[in-house]
This record gives C-alpha cells, sequence and structure tokens, in this order.
C-alpha cells in the first residue's frame, strides 16, 4: 500500500525535473537583470592602465574624465569605428582631444567582447601593466570580465560599470527592446561561461541611447 501511495509522488517528481534547469536559468536572470539595473560602485584608486569597451558614447566619456582625474597614465578605446580617431572621439564626448594626446590608442579591430579582450591583449603585450580599470556598461561587465579574464591572467581587473542611459530612461522596462537587449546580453553571458563565445552572432556591442 506504501509503494502504491508513493508512486504517484515519484511520477510528480520525474514530472517535474525537466522544470529544474528553466527555473535555474530563470533564477540566474532576474539576477543579472537586478545587477544590471544597480550595478555594484566601482572601486576607488588608480591603476596602471584603463580599457573602454565601445558601445556608447557614456563609456567614452567616463574613460577620458578617469584619464584626466588622473586615475590612470593612459588608455585604450576597444572596438571604435574603423574611421575614427582621438579627434573625432573626443569631439563626440564634447571634449578637447589636445590633453589626451600621447595617452590614449584607439583600437578598431574588436567587434565582439572576445575581440575586445584579445585587442586589449595584445595592447598590454606591447606596454604591460598589472592593473586595468574596465569601463563598460553595467549590463556588459559580467561578460566583458569573463573574457578579459581569460585573456589577461596575472592582470588586476577593475570593474568600472557605467550606467546605461537606456535602462535608466522613464519607463525603461516596459520597452520589449530592452528585454531583449538583456536577455540577449544574459545568453551572450551564459555561452561566455560555458567557454563558447564563438557560437554568438559576431556583432559590435550594442549602442546605448
Amino acid at each position: 500500500m506504501s509503494e502504491m501511495a508513493a508512486a504517484p509522488g515519484r511520477r510528480l517528481r520525474w514530472l517535474l525535473l525537466p522544470l529544474v534547469p528553466l527555473l535555474l536559468l530563470l533564477a540566474g536572470f532576474v539576477a543579472f537583470v537586478a545587477r544590471a539595473l544597480d550595478p555594484p560602485p566601482p572601486p576607488g584608486g588608480r591603476s596602471e592602465a584603463i580599457v573602454v569597451l565601445t558601445g556608447g558614447s557614456e563609456r567614452v566619456a567616463m574613460g577620458f574624465r578617469l584619464l584626466a582625474e588622473g586615475r590612470a597614465d593612459r588608455m585604450l578605446i576597444s572596438g571604435a569605428h574603423p574611421e575614427a580617431g582621438l579627434a573625432e572621439i573626443a569631439a563626440a564626448a564634447g571634449l578637447d582631444p589636445a590633453p589626451f594626446a600621447g595617452r590614449v590608442t584607439i583600437g578598431h579591430a574588436a567587434a565582439t567582447t572576445r575581440g575586445n579582450a584579445a585587442e586589449t591583449a595584445a595592447w598590454l603585450r606591447a606596454e604591460p601593466a598589472r592593473s586595468l580599470r574596465v569601463v563598460t556598461a553595467g549590463y556588459h561587465m559580467p561578460r566583458a570580465m569573463l573574457e578579459l579574464r581569460r585573456a589577461l591572467p596575472g592582470v588586476e581587473l577593475l570593474p568600472h560599470p557605467v550606467p546605461s542611459a537606456a535602462l535608466r530612461a522613464p519607463g525603461a522596462l516596459w520597452r520589449p527592446r530592452i528585454w531583449g537587449l538583456l536577455s540577449g546580453e544574459y545568453g551572450r553571458y551564459l555561452l561566455a561561461r560555458a567557454g563558447l563565445s564563438a557560437l554568438a552572432p559576431p556583432r559590435r556591442e550594442a549602442r546605448e541611447g
């Protein structure tokens, strides 16, 4: 009798078992969104270098601000438009490029986060640094840190998340485009964690705004 009574419970567990991975994915996505909406504050102090992963003007402006404050001696802007130089990028951020001449390298090769990591590693091979401040959007930071850690073992990485203008806009969470951005980034983050970044379609990071 006890075995007959236990049978429905066992069947229910087997029926619910396939839902466990989906629930774990959902819980992970909720945590990912919460972190994207409210990223932790960046660490203070200096680093030897800064890298800005392009995708929004706010990221570039933050990099220039940190450089102007003396938070690092030099900076790489990775994944810039092929035709953009320091003058054009500084002007777009509303800044005079003159104070940054000789301190900023413009990287044009990267079209993906994995490419950003490779471009940054090549830059640091030419001019080594022991610490690197990473400037990108809060929602992009988890994947960026994964790829950079793989490419730069032994380098101290300091995450400096920039709040996304798109996520801060009034009513942002009611917009399907925002959920498409977040879910797409979460999927790419999971691929990066699994070491399968190459399976993601190559593209430059989504522009913010």
